[in-house]
């Protein structure tokens, strides 16, 4: 009699196991646009600060525009190819790209393996591209002379874009991550000092290129290499742009 009685609590447990399994998507589904940003906002702080720290861009700056390119981190670009910037191929891109209508029908967009990789390819493409470099003249708190930079440089179209990254900045207080640490100074110096751009050599990377491959090519320590690009965990990515120092 004792052994008929377990099948009968074991199939209870099951049932009261499963059962609220369906919530959590039922109340992601309800989100409002406000609790969908305070998650954009918990997920990717850290991440725009340390891009700050590293690059100069202003943290306020990168995380409202992840907020409004990504549509708050549901639109597609950001699902299904971890663009969070709306960064398009361009000439120099050898990665893996997807087709999305922008501007014009089926443009050509970058896709990452990871968001923290998007977030790092955005501060590459402000600090490695000409016309943003009077960006890293203005003060770093200056977010709203960064959203009217941003727009005049040419980032984006919309003739409303630096009010948009104003309004999420002051609304989310987003420039409370712009209060960061000592930066790493030696990768700022390398991307945005004008002479030190003319003089240094690029190399984008190629499939099968590893540190010590492209250290041997130009005859660069791998240190420095990883020192001057700000790679963390000695990884690099197909597609990324390294700048090679002329020692």
């Amino acid at each position: 009699m004792v052994r008929q009685n377990p099948p009968k609590e074991t199939k209870e447990v099951i049932q009261e196991k499963t059962v609220p399994t369906a919530k959590p998507v039922l109340s992601e589904k309800k989100m409002t646009n406000t609790e969908r940003i305070n998650l954009y906002i918990a997920k990717f702080g850290p991440i725009a600060q340390k891009e700050m720290e590293d690059y100069g861009i202003p943290a306020s700056i990168t995380l409202a525009q992840g907020i409004l390119e990504s549509g708050m981190g549901v639109g597609r670009l950001a699902v299904e190819a971890n663009n969070h910037f709306g960064i398009k191929c361009h000439k120099d891109w050898e990665g893996d790209s997807i087709y999305h209508d922008d501007d014009e029908k089926g443009e050509c967009f970058r896709v990452y393996d990871q968001a923290e990789i998007s977030y790092r390819d955005h501060s590459l493409f402000l600090t490695q591209r000409e016309r943003y470099a009077f960006l890293f003249q203005l003060n770093e708190k200056n977010y709203k002379a960064w959203a009217k930079g941003l727009k005049k440089a040419g980032y984006a179209t919309d003739p409303e874009y630096p009010e948009k990254l104003i309004s999420l900045i002051e609304r989310f207080q987003l420039d409370r991550f712009d209060h960061v640490g000592k930066r790493n100074k030696t990768a700022i110096k390398t991307l945005s000092n004008e002479k030190t751009t003319q003089t240094a050599q690029v190399h984008k990377v190629e499939k099968g290129d590893t540190l010590y491959s492209i250290s041997k090519r130009y005859n660069v320590d791998v240190e420095v290499l990883i020192r001057e690009n700000a790679i963390e965990n000695n990884t690099i990515f197909l597609g990324q742009t390294l700048t090679i120092p002329n020692l």
